[in-house]
């Protein structure tokens, strides 16, 4: 890719990653996933010849109709950052972008042969440039993943989920995949903030974002640290009762929740994965076939056993009390799912009269959107990443 397709730099120097591999960004377990379905020969060309029953010739269609492709004559701006995105990370083609009339702040990426972007004007009018580069970022990473394929393949299932409701058996084996679908696919919208860093380079913007996603443009009535404690008050308060509630909220959501992406995305920025990125060592595209897909999947499952091991939330320490042999669990799940230990709830003490406590310790991923509780309705038109 030559300097000359992307005419149009930024006035900050940002650091460019050559060749860089998807890998190098990739939540562990979108990682893994995305390792296992590329080993599979022909997986990829086999949903392609699928691209008859999927909607995607269809929305293209309707975006090139009814909204405006991002050009150097229209949105140059938003067109700038594009070509800015693409250049930092090496994605020699530049995918189409459109701005879809959508008071909904919200960006996507799609397509089987080749993605396409597009981000609504409530998200343009929303975020400032730092913030909507950022934005920009998160989907052209999804486009460097890979993730707009299996996007595709999600919305064209959740919709078929719908269409066959009426058949029980049908909708149940439907339903399993997608939400085996929503689960990868909420870790690849960890991956794709993390892509979304490397473009921006810029922390405080991409905080700033996720913030105004969930509490709209009140910046000077919010507040990026408070915002994040959010996410640590969220994770580690109430009981098991509540630990189950918030699983059943997350399960409808293609995305994870915005105070969570928050703190991920900040987690990640001090890991020293990011800061050997930010001085040039990182995987590289012409690594990727030999990557091992049992080392993949080593990883994602330590990076599970980590989450809890470390969770803060009261089942996941529960699950951890057990992993390690704690004694008298009936006592300790009673008084978890309570809230009853010590008084008060959410302690997470939980341990019944005369047991030990726990030896378990508190410490402790398009896309751009603020979806609402029905998430298949919000990949169409007017909706996304």
């Amino acid at each position: 890719m030559t300097d000359a397709s992307h005419e149009s730099v930024p006035s900050r120097q940002r650091r460019r990653f050559p060749d860089i591999s998807s890998r190098a960004y990739e939540h562990p377990a979108d990682r893994s996933a995305l390792v296992a379905l590329r080993k599979l020969s022909g997986f990829d060309t086999v949903f392609k010849a699928l691209s008859g029953l999927l909607p995607e010739r269809s929305l293209r269609l309707l975006f090139l109709s009814d909204s405006v492709r991002v050009s150097d004559a229209q949105f140059t701006h938003l067109n700038d950052m594009l070509r800015d995105a693409c250049y930092i990370l090496d994605l020699e083609r530049v995918p189409p972008m459109y701005v879809n009339q959508d008071p909904q702040p919200n960006a996507m990426c799609i397509g089987l042969d080749e993605p396409i972007i597009v981000v609504t004007t409530g998200l343009v009018e929303l975020l400032d440039e730092e913030e909507m580069r950022a934005v920009v970022g998160h989907e052209v990473g999804h486009a460097l993943s890979g993730h707009a394929v299996y996007r595709t393949i999600l919305l064209f299932l959740t919709n078929l989920a719908l269409k066959v409701a009426w058949i029980p058996l049908g909708n149940v084996a439907i339903m399993a995949i997608v939400t085996a679908l929503r689960e990868w696919f909420r870790k690849s919208e960890l991956s794709a903030d993390r892509a979304g860093l490397l473009v921006g380079q810029d922390l405080r913007a991409s905080m700033r974002g996720l913030m105004k996603i969930a509490g709209g443009n009140h910046l000077h009535e919010m507040n990026v640290d408070a915002f994040l404690a959010q996410a640590d008050e969220y994770e580690r308060g109430g009981d098991l009762r509540d630990s189950v509630l918030k699983i059943l909220n997350v399960l409808p959501r293609t995305h994870p929740f915005t105070t969570i992406r928050a703190a991920e995305l900040k987690k990640w920025s001090e890991t020293r994965d990011f800061q050997r990125i930010m001085d040039g060592h990182y995987a590289k595209r012409d690594e990727d076939k030999d990557t091992s897909v049992t080392d993949s999947f080593r990883q994602s499952a330590s990076h599970y056993a980590d989450t809890v091991r470390t969770s803060k939330d009261p089942l996941m320490k529960l699950v951890g009390d057990i992993a390690g042999g704690a004694g008298d669990l009936g006592g300790k799940l009673r008084d978890r799912f309570t809230g009853a230990a010590g008084g008060a709830a959410g302690t997470g003490g939980g341990a019944a009269k005369g047991t030990p406590p726990s030896d378990s310790t508190d410490g402790s991923e398009g896309t751009w959107r603020r979806p609402g509780p029905e998430d298949p309705e919000e990949e169409g038109p007017g909706s996304g990443s």
